[in-house]
C-alpha cells in the first residue's frame, strides 16, 4: 500500500468549512487530530462501533450541512449493522470513510477480515449505499465529500503504520460542548 493515513486524512480535511466530522475510536480521532484540531470535529474515546452511527444522526439532525464520518476498518467491522441503517435512511449529506490498514490498530496491530480479503466498500454498497468504492491510490475526493448526494462509503487502503499520537483533548464533556457550540455558532439564527 502506498497511501499514508495522515496524508489521505490531511487531505479530506483540507479546506473543510463548515464540515461535521466525528471520528472513531483511537487511530482516526488521531489522524483529525493530527490535521488539526477543530471545534467541528468530534473524536469518539470509548464508543467503538458508534462513529457511523453518530454521523447518522448528524446527518438527519443537520440535513442541510455535509457530515463526514472518519473510522477505521477494526470499528467498521465491530458496526457492519450501522451500513444498513444508513441504507435505509438515505441521508444525501453524509458520507463514512474508512482508513483500512487491514490491522487492529490499539490491540497491536492484528489482521482485520480486511486483510483476507472482505470487501467492506461491497457491503455498503449492498446495504444500498448510493456511491461506495475502494481507493487504492491518490485520488482527490472532495467532490466525494463535500458535493456528492450520498450516502456514500470510501474504504482507502493504507499502509499499516504505528504512527506517534497526537491525541484530542480527552474530556468528553468537553469535546461535547465545544462541537455544540461551533455547531450552533454556524447554523442560521432563529427569530
Amino acid at each position: 500500500m502506498t497511501l499514508r493515513r495522515r496524508e489521505v486524512v490531511k487531505k479530506l480535511l483540507e479546506k473543510r468549512g463548515g464540515l461535521l466530522v466525528v471520528a472513531g475510536l483511537g487511530s482516526t480521532a488521531w489522524d483529525i487530530t493530527a490535521a488539526g484540531d477543530h471545534d467541528l470535529s468530534f473524536p469518539l474515546w470509548g464508543a467503538m462501533g458508534q462513529a457511523a452511527m453518530m454521523g447518522l444522526g448528524l446527518a438527519l439532525a443537520q440535513p442541510k450541512r455535509r457530515v463526514l464520518v472518519i473510522t477505521g476498518d477494526g470499528e467498521m467491522l465491530l458496526g457492519l449493522g450501522a451500513l444498513a441503517t444508513i441504507g435505509v435512511q438515505k441521508p444525501k449529506n453524509l458520507t463514512v470513510v474508512v482508513i483500512d490498514n487491514e490491522r487492529y490498530g490499539e490491540t497491536g496491530m492484528q489482521a482485520t477480515h480486511t486483510a483476507d480479503g472482505v470487501d467492506l466498500a461491497a457491503v455498503a454498497k449492498a446495504c444500498r449505499f448510493r456511491n461506495s468504492r475502494v481507493i487504492t491510490k491518490n485520488a482527490d475526493l472532495r467532490i466525494v465529500v463535500h458535493e456528492t448526494p450520498g450516502p456514500n462509503f470510501l474504504q482507502i487502503k493504507v499502509a499499516a503504520e504505528k504512527l506517534p499520537l497526537v491525541l484530542p483533548p480527552h474530556d468528553g464533556i468537553v469535546l461535547k460542548d465545544r462541537f455544540r457550540k461551533a455547531l450552533a455558532d454556524v447554523l442560521p439564527k432563529k427569530r
